[in-house]
């Protein structure tokens, strides 16, 4: 329930009057690194807008495709659903792709964007009848947001207070029905009457080598680009299991062989370029191999704390821990300890080094 005050404009700083300012989740370095408006209009025009053309993920297509022509057979607005996984899965484009099979329009935004109350209510109350609204980084809502969106969501509509004090009273203001979709990368910090909520819940996982490199073959036919199998498996191989690093890749690539080549992307070509932009067989880049190196090299492979390997590494210890941390233990390149981060055997070997005799 919010409360309406009429001495302040609560529709003038609407997310719907002004353009998002939600903040980037890229960081600066290479592989995630901030998008210019060029990269945001190419990135779109390789998101699939169907089902049909959209590679990996099986399981989650399958069950839409059942979910959505469900809905579509009852005239019906498909349930709310929430997409949970690691950045640059395809949440955002699962989202239009959801729309554009229902046939809807979709609103989109970002749980930072949405300030108060009134920039939620704003939004809610120009949705036409089954429009879609997705919501990104949707755990990012704060409170007093959040509790106005509980009855939108169960019962389509808008709790108002009008006045205060003794005068004060409540009135309810019918929205159309809509599908709320929201995106997270901390399904975590869902608080539990929100996630409850989502009648349909997905999480994404890292796509296989063979799905990245059917990407990377799209999206060089979209841009233009002539790529062999074995050139988009290398750049598959090398995109941490994530489509957004795949497509970003393989751009950095035709522009090495638009400039040292002769345009086409053939496998020793894509070899040189991506050695040419310090991205290894692991898919590791410049500070990846910085953070390895300084444990294996500096520290000798004893643990080391968070806050000191940033500052070794002259990194924020958050996005250490938040944007490189993640992929080095996946691959098993490093463990945490209750003494602090260390570097494996498998590190070493990936350095050319020989782990210590303790190691």
């Amino acid at each position: 329930m919010w409360e309406a005050d009429d001495s302040v404009d609560l529709w003038a700083d609407s997310p719907a009057r002004r353009p998002s300012a939600a903040p980037s989740r890229e960081t600066g370095r290479f592989v995630t690194g901030d998008l210019t408006s060029e990269d945001l209009d190419v990135e779109r025009s390789l998101r699939p807008q169907k089902l049909d053309d959209y590679c990996g993920q099986d399981h989650i297509k399958q069950s839409l495709r059942i979910l959505i022509e469900a809905a579509k057979s009852r005239g019906e607005c498909l349930d709310h659903v929430i997409f949970s996984g690691p950045p640059g899965l395809g949440k955002t484009t699962l989202a239009s792709v959801v729309a554009n099979e229902m046939g809807a329009q979709i609103k989109t935004t970002s749980g930072p964007a949405i300030a108060r109350t009134g920039d939620l209510a704003a939004i809610l109350t120009n949705l036409q009848p089954g429009d879609v609204l997705f919501i990104d980084e949707i755990h990012r809502l704060n409170r007093s947001v959040e509790e106005v969106l509980y009855p939108a969501m169960e019962d389509f509509a808008l709790d108002i207070v009008i006045g205060k004090g003794p005068a004060a009273r409540s009135i309810r203001l019918e929205i159309p029905h809509f599908t709320l979709v929201g995106a997270t990368t901390r399904s975590g910090m869902l608080t539990g009457p929100l996630r409850d909520r989502f009648g349909i819940s997905f999480r994404l996982d890292y796509y296989s080598i063979a799905d990245l490199a059917d990407i990377v073959v799209r999206s060089a036919t979209i841009l233009g680009v002539q790529i062999d199998h074995d050139s988009a498996c290398e750049v598959a191989s090398r995109s941490r299991g994530t489509p957004r690093l795949a497509n970003r890749l393989l751009k950095r690539v035709r522009d090495y062989a638009q400039v040292r080549g002769e345009g086409h992307i053939d496998y020793p070509i894509t070899r040189e370029a991506l050695e040419f932009f310090e991205i290894d067989e692991l898919g590791l880049d410049w500070m990846d191999i910085r953070i390895l190196e300084t444990l294996v090299k500096t520290f000798r492979g004893r643990p080391v704390g968070l806050t000191t390997l940033a500052s070794a590494v002259g990194e924020d210890p958050n996005s250490l821990e938040d944007v490189y941390e993640p992929y080095l233990l996946q691959r098993g390149l490093i463990v945490r300890t209750p003494q602090g981060r260390v570097a494996t055997p498998v590190a070493f070997n990936h350095l050319g080094i020989e782990p210590p005799a303790n190691a």
